[in-house]
């Protein structure tokens, strides 16, 4: 291996890593549904709310995990190990489904509960399928995200785009196989489908 082709590895890599930060899905959930609900007018309150059951229930995530890392029962926040993706996709959906659940409960407008019981249908489905694959969320979530911006044509083109390169950075980063991301996006594209179809 020459030292352009370490150098143009390098950079590939990071590329992948900035791809997949940016695509994150504690990250773009979370600001594909403020921006959705803004551009549908959406009160000022409504957002709020968006916001903060997002960016709570991502955090809930990600504090749980850094616990399991600490404790030293997983060896890494990414989950990769079977058990320790299992315990984590559990969280996450009992954490989503809740969030749904006491939404529609309190009342909140059905795009706000209505997210987050697609998303944790998501999470149930890649769950039930863990026997053959290790389903991406990170492609699933990305493209579920597009339904959470619609119908603005130019910010679903983009996250869109966006979600073929989480897609791509999961493959360099060697976090999943083609048909694990294949499966992923057909499952967020079911997911993003279902929310359109409860969210005219």
């Amino acid at each position: 291996m020459t030292a352009t082709d370490s150098s143009a590895g390098r950079s590939r890599t990071a590329a992948a890593r900035a791809l997949s930060i940016l695509g994150h899905p504690a990250l773009l959930l979370p600001a594909a549904g403020v921006f959705g609900a803004a551009r549908n007018g959406a009160p000022p309150a409504v957002l709020r709310a968006v916001a903060a059951v997002s960016l709570a229930v991502a955090a809930a995530v990600m504090v749980y995990s850094l616990v399991q890392v600490r404790a030293g029962r997983w060896s890494h926040v990414d989950a990769s190990v079977p058990r320790e993706r299992n315990q984590l996709n559990l969280v996450l959906a009992l954490l989503l489904l809740g969030a749904a659940g006491a939404l529609w409960w309190l009342g909140e407008p059905l795009p706000l509960f209505a997210s987050l019981a697609v998303a944790g249908a998501l999470v149930v489905l890649a769950a039930l399928l863990r026997h053959w694959l290790k389903v991406s969320l990170h492609a699933g979530f990305a493209v579920l995200a597009a339904a959470f911006v619609w119908p603005s044509l130019a910010g679903t083109a983009a996250v869109l785009a966006l979600a073929a390169g989480v897609a791509w950075s999961r493959l360099v980063l060697a976090r999943h196989t083609p048909a694990e991301i294949a499966v992923g996006m057909a499952l967020g594209a079911a997911a993003a489908v279902a929310f359109r179809l409860a969210v005219p």
